[in-house]
């Protein structure tokens, strides 16, 4: 755990990112798509993985479409890709160890959002399926705002529903693309890098402090942003 820089206000929300911060599924995802890449016999990009990481719906299936080159429209490519995390969802939730414990306890602290790139349906079936839909004030989808990660727009979105200036929030991100966004938004950032899909050294960079897993985020922690 990296030593926090302060956040110089007291923090009003908490606004937490689903893929990789609550849910183990950066994988899941990465498989349903390279699974599309191949069976129409297309070649799998070397950075597609992390590229698509944060972009919304549309922005992700069009790069399906192009850059890899996976034959049918943007929106048929989507359908299937979702109906197949969906799925996965409905015979098994991969919730990170100690997830829905941290929500819970900065539920009786702070209002907490949600900005994922997930889409709506996905986020809804998380949430329900983990009981966690209760903690969350507000749940908004890169797919709902005009673009996805790095964009700062889906942080920016939340904590205009939340009634709370951004400069007072935190978020809690695990990727590049959710690090960049949030840091635009002009968020304090929490990182909680996962090892199969580690965060670049710059985006890191932007995160007041580094954890090495999401039960490491308490109140206390999050007191001890602010000086």
């Amino acid at each position: 755990m990296s030593t926090p820089s302060g956040a110089g206000s007291a923090i009003e929300a908490i606004v937490f990112d689903m893929d990789g911060v609550l849910i183990n599924s950066e994988e899941t995802w990465d498989q349903v798509r390279r699974g599309l890449a191949s069976e129409a016999g297309c070649d799998w990009p070397p950075d597609a993985t992390t590229a698509m990481q944060g972009m919304s719906t549309p922005e992700w299936a069009h790069y399906l479409t192009t850059t890899v080159g996976i034959p049918g429209s943007d929106s048929d490519v989507a359908t299937t890709a979702i109906d197949a995390m969906a799925a996965h969802y409905a015979r098994h939730v991969p919730l990170i160890d100690g997830a829905v414990a941290a929500v819970a306890e900065l539920a009786r602290h702070w209002p907490l959002g949600l900005a994922s790139s997930s889409p709506p349906s996905l986020i809804n079936s998380v949430l329900a399926a983990s009981g966690m839909t209760e903690y969350f004030q507000v749940a908004i989808s890169s797919e709902e705002v005009e673009a996805g990660k790095p964009s700062p727009a889906v942080y920016l979105a939340v904590t205009s529903s939340m009634g709370v200036n951004p400069a007072k929030a935190i978020a809690i991100e695990d990727s590049s693309n959710g690090l960049r966004s949030a840091a635009a938004a002009g968020m304090v950032v929490i990182a909680v890098p996962q090892d199969n899909f580690p965060p670049a050294p710059d985006a890191l960079t932007l995160a007041s402090a580094t954890v090495a897993q999401i039960s490491d985020i308490t109140a206390q922690f999050i007191r001890s942003l602010v000086h």
